[in-house]
């Protein structure tokens, strides 16, 4: 399934930088260069799925909160954009649904920054408490330079909001004094 599926997506990614580089060199419309290069960065992330699910079919170890330190570090190294992970609390084993359900709304908040916002930086926040967890993402600043809504095409606020609330939990998204930000809590 994995050499099938990851040559498949590794063709694509390649074919789109490809026909997105023809478009860009022919002075193909900006907005046509664009929709192929989010194809492109699609491709990309469903090949890093698809091996980070295989992995875990494998019974690798599934994410969770410990490796938020990493997804923060990788933010950062991709965008040039400072993010930083303050962790609060006394620790607590989460379970494995939670655990990964914490690590996934990072992640996809992460993602959103990427592509939606021109933030200063970013924060990361964990907090461990006596009833639950509460994980907290926002980025700050250039508000201004923040591009116009997507189309809204996209599921990933309300996957979030679905994957807090299969288990209890709450997802609240929306601007902030200083730009946007996403709250998670889910029950101990």
């Amino acid at each position: 399934m994995h050499d099938v599926l990851a040559h498949s997506l590794s063709g694509l990614a390649l074919n789109l930088e490809s026909a997105r580089l023809i478009a860009e060199r022919g002075g193909a419309d900006p907005m046509v260069v664009e929709a192929i290069g989010r194809a492109h960065r699609l491709a990309k992330s469903g090949l890093e799925e698809a091996r980070r699910a295989i992995g875990m079919l494998r019974e690798d170890a599934l994410p969770g909160p410990g490796r938020l330190a990493e997804l923060a570090a990788e933010f950062m190294g991709d965008t040039g954009i400072a993010c930083t992970l303050a962790v609060s609390g006394d620790a607590h084993i989460l379970g494995s649904d939670s655990s990964l359900t914490v690590y996934r709304v990072a992640q996809e908040a992460l993602t959103n920054i990427r592509k939606h916002a021109c933030p200063n930086r970013v924060e990361v926040r964990l907090s461990y408490e006596s009833v639950g967890t509460r994980l907290s993402i926002e980025d700050f600043g250039a508000l201004d330079r923040r591009p116009p809504p997507g189309d809204g095409t996209g599921y990933g606020l309300t996957g979030m909001r679905e994957r807090a609330e299969l288990l209890g939990g709450t997802l609240t998204a929306g601007p902030s004094a200083e730009g946007f930000q996403v709250n998670l809590w889910v029950p101990r």
